[in-house]
């Protein structure tokens, strides 16, 4: 009786938790496609940008714009007093009538004298002096005609209108002031805003390793045409419209060694403004065969360096010294250290040493719950 009762108290020990290898949580690692993001600070730059100039003299008489509105191409801004440029206007005018009507005589007369000489009524010097009278006739016309135009050309220029279609801010002069022909201070500037550049700085370390992958064919890379990019506001709320990247510098910033990409997005509700602070996130590439590993397996060791708990065929832990390139979500882009098949511990990393048993299981399994010794007697 008394071998009996030992027998079956040893077995209620052997069964209980303390002779149990450590249960481990894992994840089996496999190869994916994953998009390559890159979180730019930037700043919002308008598509375009007009001063407007005067480019005849005059008063100003009037300012045809709400400051600060949207207006378009070939919209009024300013009128300057036109009446001394419709005088001259009237009177280019005049003179090119006066001309028309000399050239209509000087035209019939010539053709009497080529008709008389003919006849040898007139001496052939008299036909060339009214000949040549109606060349300069002729001529005069087209001068007129010439001057005509530059009058229409100067008094058009006294309403003075939007080059481009944007938003205008304020007016630097007002009516009753001189304005002086292509003068150094503009009346006013114009900015495109919709659709709106962002250009953003990405640092020449970060595209050498991008192209270094893409020609080892770990990733392949977005071009301007197709790479989207998201927006994040100062405040930090995300902007609800996405954008597109236009392309790259070709020279690199000594003060900063980064190269600007200018992105462009639409902004149809006026929420960018020239000069704003934003962070834009862009879809370098796609990184192909890709392992990620959940950074809850991931930890430091006393160098820094980023290690892991694999579950090898044998059940035994083994730790692996990784190398990391970024963060993508909540894992880690793994490029050495673990590979696909791997079964990387995730829960119960606390129990575990290197190279002793564990009893794998699924990551979020319920954990084995063991009798105790009294339930085994």
């Amino acid at each position: 009786m008394l071998a009996a009762i030992l027998t079956l108290f040893g077995c209620g020990r052997s069964q209980g938790p303390a002779n149990q290898a450590p249960e481990v949580g894992v994840v089996v690692l496999r190869p994916q496609a994953v998009p390559l993001t890159a979180e730019l600070p930037g700043r919002t730059a308008p598509l375009a940008t007009s001063d407007v100039r005067p480019q005849v003299n005059g008063i100003l008489k009037s300012i045809l714009f709400t400051e600060g509105g949207l207006v378009h191409a070939g919209q009024p801004l300013y009128q300057i007093d036109p009446a001394p440029y419709q005088a001259a206007f009237d009177s280019a005018k005049a003179a090119l009538e006066n001309a028309e009507a000399n050239l209509v005589t000087t035209k019939l007369k010539a053709e009497r004298y080529a008709a008389l000489l003919q006849q040898n009524a007139i001496s052939k010097q008299d036909y060339d002096d009214q000949e040549a009278l109606y060349k300069q006739a002729a001529a005069n016309v087209a001068q007129q005609k010439a001057n005509l135009e530059s009058a229409r050309i100067n008094l058009g220029y006294t309403r003075i209108t939007a080059p481009i279609t944007g938003r205008i801010g304020r007016s630097i002069v007002r009516p009753g002031e001189l304005l002086t022909a292509n003068q150094t201070t503009s009346l006013a500037t114009i900015q495109t805003l919709d659709p709106i550049y962002v250009d953003v700085n990405q640092s020449t370390a970060e595209l050498l390793q991008l192209e270094r992958a893409a020609a080892a064919g770990q990733m392949s890379r977005h071009t301007p045409a197709t790479a989207r990019v998201t927006l994040q506001l100062e405040d930090g709320t995300p902007y609800p419209e996405d954008g597109e990247l236009q392309f790259s510098e070709v020279t690199v910033d000594p003060t900063t060694g980064a190269v600007v990409l200018r992105c462009k997005f639409p902004n149809p509700d006026g929420v960018l403004l020239p000069g704003m602070y934003v962070r834009a996130t862009i879809i370098e590439g796609i990184a192909h065969n890709a392992i990620l590993a959940p950074q809850r397996g991931v930890s430091h060791d006393e160098k820094g360096e980023p290690t892991a708990m694999v579950v090898d065929k044998g059940g035994i832990a083994r730790l692996r010294v990784l190398t990391t390139s970024r963060t993508v979500g909540t894992n880690w882009l793994v490029t050495q250290g673990l590979q696909a098949g791997d079964r990387l511990i995730v829960e119960g990393l606390q129990k575990v040493q290197p190279d002793m048993p564990v009893h794998a299981v699924p990551a979020g399994s319920p954990p084995v719950t063991y009798g105790s010794s009294g339930s085994g007697r």
